[in-house]
């Protein structure tokens, strides 16, 4: 497979992953900056609940990884940023949003910690690590947005890369699936509903042997 990583080696690796409907893998996990690669192709967002909608992106960019011959990047947020800035709280800790995503066996996970130096950064400053990754083609959600005061935007993106944006999951009636809406419906009280949308009932993510490792993630700067 083209584009191996050329720096450090993967810090932790997670072990086989048991999901319905996709293989098992060994995922590689990074902080931001660390990961260089001859090529790959990169989904980027918070990734919140890994929900129906994420899933989406998820095996989109998985597909088409696979059918370029490159690796699959998953780049993700520490705390998201809607729970940094005291809008939201997480729907799910660290550790378990990282066993979710590894569940669709990308080949490499990056997690920026999102914090007074990252927020930061200007939208220049994120489309330079990007390009650290060489990405064939870059995936995002319609309403994604990186750099400080959210100035950059999918068209600014596609100036720099091959650039899909995928519309939204809708539920049956025609709602969003998002994890404002999830956070809705959990605040009042229809917690199935919620679980309807994030959509992990009977989905084994990863194994208990494993989980120390995973545990270790949960702090990714030491």
């Amino acid at each position: 497979m083209h584009g191996t990583a050329r720096e450090r080696k993967p810090e932790r690796a997670m072990g086989k992953n048991s999901a319905r409907g996709f293989d098992s893998a060994t995922v590689a996990f990074h902080r931001d900056g660390e990961l260089a690669l001859d090529a790959s192709v990169v989904t980027i967002g918070a990734f919140d609940g890994v929900h129906r909608g994420h899933q989406e992106l998820l095996r989109q960019t998985i597909a088409a990884a696979r059918r370029r011959g490159v690796p699959a990047v998953v780049y993700t947020f520490d705390p998201p940023p809607k729970v940094y800035f005291g809008q939201a709280e997480a729907l799910i800790p660290l550790h378990e949003k990282l066993e979710r995503i590894a569940t669709f066996a990308p080949d490499h996970v990056v997690v920026a910690e999102f914090n007074q130096i990252y927020v930061r950064r200007t939208a220049t400053e994120f489309l330079a690590e990007l390009r650290r990754l060489q990405p064939r083609e870059v995936i995002v959600g319609e309403d994604f947005r990186f750099g400080s005061c959210k100035g950059g935007t999918a068209q600014l993106l596609r100036q720099h890369f091959d650039t899909r944006v995928l519309p939204p999951v809708r539920c049956g009636n025609g709602e969003i699936v998002s994890s404002s809406r999830i956070r809705s419906l959990r605040r009042s009280g229809l917690a199935a509903a919620a679980a309807a949308l994030e959509n992990w009932r009977g989905i084994v993510t990863t194994s208990p042997g494993n989980r120390s490792s995973l545990a270790q993630l949960e702090v990714i700067n030491p």
